[in-house]
């Protein structure tokens, strides 16, 4: 490295090329100020196009695979040079065709699966391709723990890339892929370790207490009815008196009318447990020995005929331009439909196709089509029936609706 004083001797002597030097190098810097600053804004626009916008766990999936793929196609880079003899261009052509074809293979199976729901044979072949290039760059490797490393990697970026696709499958369909029937916690409740509901320890010791006292009582009338000796009846009541006496101790069974309820129904459920074998079920659509058809419809007051005659397509609301939306966004807006309805039919209140279109976003003709469906459930269908018997309403589609005491609500 020169020093300071060969540096002002080279300036004194030759002060023209210094000149040039130094405004060579001013350029230079401009130059690469630009450079930083454009590399600045694009790798800014790429995060927040691509990376901003997606939950942290698809971030690292894709790192963790990126450099699982990456591991991988070093191994096909070693393997195309001491196995296949490439060498040169050629070889940085062809080393990683089966990693190109892997993510290839990736990008058409998430295609696929937000189009149709299944990633279909690409998301097959994303597997095979990834156990061919384990395999190829393994054999390839100098020592057992390397082959176990390079078989290990692609295969942790096709799990990566999997679960990535059951994450995004889960969010599109709102549903899981399977129900596994051996999980842990069917296995703690199998046990006896652990609760099916959310009910807390002390409602559960007081079911428990309650379920006691009606079995005690149970083999006391048996007893009895049977004809049972003098000591085994002594033993029953005896049983019966002291799980009576824990009820009444911890549970606050005295004055408790709830659980007071409970241990009546279970007593109630346990002494008819022989009428069972008389009782005469009958399947849904089977009809009943007495069936009516239906009366007349009677004529409505002249207020709620001119509601009824309403129809939903004279009513506008919204634009009728179809709607153009992707599987997640109509996915969304169909199980916000779905909590909307739930939530008024709780409140005895059966939502108009206009109400959910309003209340929504949606097109009339998607409401009307979300309704039909909707409304033929058991609660829907006896409030709707609930209207028709007591005040003769038929459902359009934009009818008034019964609140919860008993009066009609009317929406116009």
């Amino acid at each position: 490295m020169p020093t300071f004083e060969e540096i002002t001797a080279f300036i004194a002597e030759k002060p023209l090329p210094t000149a040039v030097i130094a405004l060579l190098s001013l350029v230079g810097l401009a130059l690469a100020f630009l450079v930083i600053r454009v590399a600045w804004r694009a790798l800014t626009w790429l995060f927040s196009r691509y990376v901003a916008q997606r939950p942290i766990e698809d971030v690292l999936t894709i790192v963790a695979a990126s450099i699982a793929t990456g591991v991988s196609a070093q191994g096909m880079w070693r393997f195309s040079g001491d196995v296949l003899g490439l060498d040169g261009p050629l070889r940085l052509l062809l080393f990683a065709f089966i990693e190109v074809a892997i993510i290839t293979s990736a990008v058409r199976a998430r295609r696929n699966m937000r189009e149709n729901f299944s990633a279909g044979i690409d998301g097959i072949a994303v597997w095979a391709l990834t156990c061919l290039t384990a395999v190829l760059s393994s054999m390839d490797a100098r020592s057992l723990p390397e082959a176990m490393f390079r078989l290990a990697a692609p295969l942790v970026a096709a799990w990566l890339w999997e679960r990535g696709m059951a994450i995004e499958r889960h969010r599109i369909r709102g549903t899981g892929r399977i129900n596994w029937r051996l999980t842990p916690e069917r296995m703690l409740v199998r046990m006896g370790l652990a609760e099916v509901s959310d009910r807390t320890a002390s409602e559960v010791d007081a079911h428990r207490r309650l379920t006691r006292v009606a079995l005690a009582a149970k083999r006391a009338k048996a007893l009895r009815d049977s004809g049972g000796s003098e000591r085994k009846m002594r033993a029953a009541l005896a049983r019966l008196d002291k799980a009576m006496d824990q009820a009444v101790e911890h549970t606050g069974l005295a004055v408790d009318e709830s659980r007071q309820e409970a241990l009546l129904a279970q007593i109630a459920a346990l002494y008819n447990t022989s009428a069972l074998i008389d009782a005469d079920p009958r399947v849904p659509w089977e009809p009943e020995a007495d069936h009516r058809p239906v009366p007349a419809r009677p004529a409505l007051p002249p207020a709620l005929a001119e509601l009824v005659d309403e129809e939903d397509e004279d009513i506008e609301v919204l634009d009728t331009t179809p709607q153009v939306v992707d599987t997640a966004q109509r996915a969304a807006l169909m199980r916000a439909a779905r909590d909307y309805w739930d939530r008024q039919i709780a409140k005895g209140i059966v939502p108009r196709t206009v109400d959910i279109a309003q209340e929504i976003g949606l097109s009339l003709s998607t409401a009307r089509e979300y309704r039909a469906l909707w409304k033929l459930e058991p609660q829907a269908h006896a409030l709707i029936e609930a209207l028709y018997q007591q005040h003769g309403i038929v459902d359009t589609g934009a009818f008034p609706v019964l609140g919860a005491d008993g009066r009609v609500l009317a929406k116009s």
